[in-house]
């Protein structure tokens, strides 16, 4: 992606976003530590509404690590490599003092955040924001179809971790990303690791917040694409908020912190 790709695409998303109220500052989550998982293409708390620092001020200890699909990362580790990172941060948490872990993600953090809640754990709960990255969509399979080949071809031939260039889009524009072929397999394989449904199925019963943008690309498919396959606590709640993909977080930020505050 390219710098100029980068910042029309940060642009458009800007365009989308709209403004929310605050809401009443309580500091009540001192035993909360949170991972935030930033969206493909993105960095560190990108996109957040704001929602980091509302939880710093409410007493949660917050810590937004750069993900393997990050834009100066893209794709330099596995799906299942980026779990591993997202043990680390929450180690670091529990180091701190923090009895309580939250993940939060937006976009394929959002996906990374359910399937993390798969095998990793114990987790107080899961907070999805607008998730997005689905392997197994029709159009994403078309599209990666020749490249998944060839990445599996590669791996056979022992340059799994020599990068490539590979098809890849962020919310419909479509874009050349370097990747290795070990992680973009990882995060392409419709059958593969990065599935939300998949994980869904596979999630224990932990109190999941699925916020969902209501004019966002996934939002069609609605609670019964993955949600409901999810929803195994009765804490679990889906939440349409009137947004975009890269508003949500924005618009959801009173409903998500008093949310954790009931759990």
């Amino acid at each position: 992606m390219t710098i100029i790709r980068r910042w029309l695409f940060v642009g458009l998303a800007l365009l989308f976003t709209f403004p929310a109220p605050r809401g009443a500052l309580c500091a009540d989550l001192e035993d909360i530590g949170v991972v935030f998982l930033h969206g493909k293409g993105l960095w560190p708390g990108a996109f957040d509404g704001g929602l980091t620092n509302a939880l710093h001020e409410a007493g949660a200890r917050v810590l937004t690590p750069e993900m393997p699909w990050s834009f100066d990362r893209i794709y330099d580790a596995t799906y299942e490599q980026a779990m591993r990172e997202i043990d680390t941060a929450v180690a670091s948490l529990r180091a701190q003092g923090m009895t309580q872990i939250v993940v939060i993600g937006h976009s394929l953090g959002a996906n990374a955040a359910i399937g993390y809640a798969v095998s990793h754990g114990p987790l107080a709960a899961v907070v999805a924001i607008a998730p997005g990255h689905v392997p197994e969509a029709d159009d994403m399979r078309q599209r990666t179809h020749d490249a998944r080949i060839a990445a599996a071809q590669l791996i056979a031939a022992g340059q799994g971790d020599v990068r490539r260039s590979f098809p890849d889009a962020i919310q419909s524009i479509t874009m050349a990303v370097t990747a290795t072929p070990s992680a973009y397999l990882s995060m392409f394989d419709p059958d593969g690791p990065a599935v939300i449904r998949k994980n869904a199925v596979a999630m224990p019963a932990v109190p999941l917040l699925w916020i969902a943008g209501k004019f966002d690309r996934l939002a069609p498919l609605g609670r019964d694409y993955a949600f409901g396959l999810a929803a195994k606590h009765p804490k679990s709640r889906y939440v349409e908020v009137f947004s975009g993909h890269f508003s949500a977080a924005r618009m959801a930020r009173p409903t998500i912190l008093a949310w954790l505050r009931s759990l």
